[in-house]
């Protein structure tokens, strides 16, 4: 097949949904606040060339761990759910000063699965990710783990960003992890790991590549990323699947370069 023209696909793109998993925010002792901040200034530079960015953000229990002194993520659901709920004050402050800086105002959304499958729910959740990107606020949205068990305990924030893409009708979905893309096995374990630059359509050997790389610190692992992709493929947008910790990543991919794994849209 011939290789793919980044910077044509992407030239008309208006509004993006930018993904930033556990693996890329998770510290040792919490927050990655230094990684946060790069992103941020990522997303400023496209909000000056009047790109809408709408944020799903990971991290509130990281955000807890820090915040409460824990040494490692728990195991018990009722834990989780309190890290959760003590964090999620922190990480959105943390991203209300990181934007605050570029004099960008941001705004925190919670949803939940049930937000988004009930019809009134769905068009309320809507016309406020709507009004606040006319308003030109960042909006910034997660999971709300504190309420519901199985959000922690079967949920990703993978299938949120695909849904969150859907709701706002945007161009490309950005997903930041801790890979450089989806590799043919695990690069963490194999060396001659091989990335695959572009995918046309997902099929059973690339489920397959992307189930063998499981996620480390997140719920979705590689698998959940690429069933996100797909589904976004199948009503036209594009995805690309990069590395969070790559200085200017969002600039970078935005401007077309060959960064990370590209899912082109059926």
């Amino acid at each position: 097949m011939e290789p793919v023209n980044r910077n044509a696909l992407f030239s008309n793109i208006r509004r993006i949904v930018v993904k930033i998993g556990s693996g890329v925010l998770t510290a040792v002792d919490g927050l990655n606040t230094a990684v946060m901040e790069a992103i941020v200034a990522d997303i400023a530079n496209l909000r000056k060339r009047r790109v809408e960015v709408i944020l799903v953000s990971s991290g509130a229990i990281a955000a807890g761990l820090r915040k409460l002194g824990f040494k490692k993520r728990p195991e018990s659901i009722s834990q989780q759910q309190a890290l959760a709920a003590t964090g999620q004050s922190s990480l959105i402050r943390a991203y209300e000063e990181a934007f605050g800086r570029y004099g960008l105002k941001v705004a925190q959304i919670l949803l939940t699965r049930d937000d988004l499958v009930h019809r009134r729910r769905y068009l309320n959740a809507r016309n406020t990710l709507l009004m606040l990107l006319a308003w030109k606020i960042i909006p910034i949205i997660n999971e709300n783990d504190t309420v519901v068990v199985d959000e922690i305990k079967f949920g990703d924030n993978d299938n949120l960003s695909a849904m969150v893409t859907s709701l706002s009708e945007a161009d490309l979905l950005v997903n930041l992890t801790n890979l450089d893309g989806l590799f043919d096995k695990d690069p963490r374990l194999h060396k001659d790991a091989r990335l695959i630059s572009t995918v046309h359509k997902v099929d059973r050997r690339l489920a397959g590549y992307a189930d063998n790389i499981p996620g480390v610190l997140g719920r979705g692992g590689m698998g959940s990323k690429v069933k996100a992709a797909e589904k976004m493929a199948l009503l036209g947008v594009p995805t690309v699947i990069a590395n969070g910790f790559k200085p200017g990543i969002v600039s970078r991919i935005f401007a077309g370069e060959e960064e990370g794994t590209l899912f082109l849209p059926r």
